[in-house]
């Protein structure tokens, strides 16, 4: 997950190599207080000052290429298909014929990669703030970045909020968020004012997917995203998946429904409109995942589903 907003990162002391002790990455970050995930590291293969954020590519021993964005891990080789095909696949899976994408954010390209292999997708735009980002994966994460080439990608370099700003109504028929952290450069992302505008821009019956942030970490932010950011959607969900190199081990994703023009079908994304095609090249995302996905919880589902009635209003479904 890249990041993408309005604004320049802060001259400061950050430097990614400096969180490399004894040979492993140390991803300590107030942001996750009292814990910390580490890697170990077998060669530093760049590192660099964006315009917008502090970059860091390391070979790992055990999960190789891994991408560091101000201090924080966005990816690493072995586990990236976790992250990148849920949030392509549960949003486009949910649309029973999507054509226009909208990407905001997703700088290394693996979103991307995963929504151009939608047959019914004829245009896929992704705009991404920081070109160091989008470099370094072409560079470092050849498998990953293989999108950037597809005759569906259209790659524009730019503030992502304001390119939804300007965007017409009724657009698009799925917008993925794929940011990094709520802080930065990604911060604007995760306002009210901007889910309100994608929502905008969706056509009748379009999802929007966002990153959700980990329910073992943001369980507060979940319910303000949930609750506050997700008003003026029919539905609104949060899924969950499994990611080892993130914090806890978890992340998950923000998913909301604008309304249907004759406000007659089921607003859910819980389950896939389509089926999977057998040959679509898929090492995490199944039709039995998608399901599982919105299972959460008790603590977390009691926080963001306070009753039956607001299961009903926030999902779009006759909750039980």
């Amino acid at each position: 997950a890249a990041a993408d907003g309005a604004g320049e990162a802060e001259d400061g002391p950050l430097d990614c190599a400096s969180l490399i002790e004894n040979g492993w990455f140390m991803e300590k970050n107030e942001q996750w207080p009292g814990q910390a995930n580490s890697l170990e590291v077998k060669k530093v293969l760049l590192h660099e000052k964006t315009k917008f954020q502090d970059l860091m590519v390391f070979e790992s021993t055990t999960w190789g290429n891994v991408l560091i964005l101000d201090g924080v891990i966005q990816l690493t080789e072995r586990d990236e298909m976790s992250y990148q095909e849920m949030m392509a696949h549960l949003p486009l899976f949910a649309h029973e014929d999507p054509k226009q994408v909208l990407i905001i954010g997703g700088g290394d390209g693996g979103v991307l990669r995963e929504a151009c292999k939608h047959s019914s997708v004829e245009k896929v735009t992704m705009c991404e703030i920081d070109a160091g980002v989008v470099e370094a994966s072409k560079k470092y994460f050849p498998k990953v970045s293989v999108g950037f080439t597809h005759p569906k990608a259209s790659l524009v370099i730019g503030d992502g909020v304001g390119f939804a700003e300007s965007a017409a109504d009724n657009t698009y028929d799925a917008i993925i968020v794929d940011s990094s952290d709520p802080v930065g450069p990604a911060e604007k992302l995760f306002s009210p004012e901007f889910y309100a505008n994608a929502h905008r821009i969706l056509k009748p019956g379009g999802v929007l997917c966002t990153q959700g942030e980990c329910l073992w970490v943001h369980a507060d932010l979940i319910e303000t995203m949930m609750k506050t950011n997700g008003k003026p959607f029919a539905s609104c969900e949060y899924a969950s998946m499994q990611m080892p190199t993130y914090p806890s081990g978890q992340i998950g994703c923000f998913l909301g429904r604008k309304a249907f023009a004759d406000g007659s079908k089921d607003t859910s994304c819980r389950r896939p409109c389509r089926d999977v095609p057998e040959d679509m090249e898929l090492r995490y995302y199944t039709e039995a995942m998608h399901a599982a996905a919105f299972a959460l919880p008790a603590f977390l589902e009691k926080k963001i589903y306070a009753s039956s009635e607001a299961k009903r209003r926030r999902l779009g479904w006759d909750a039980q």
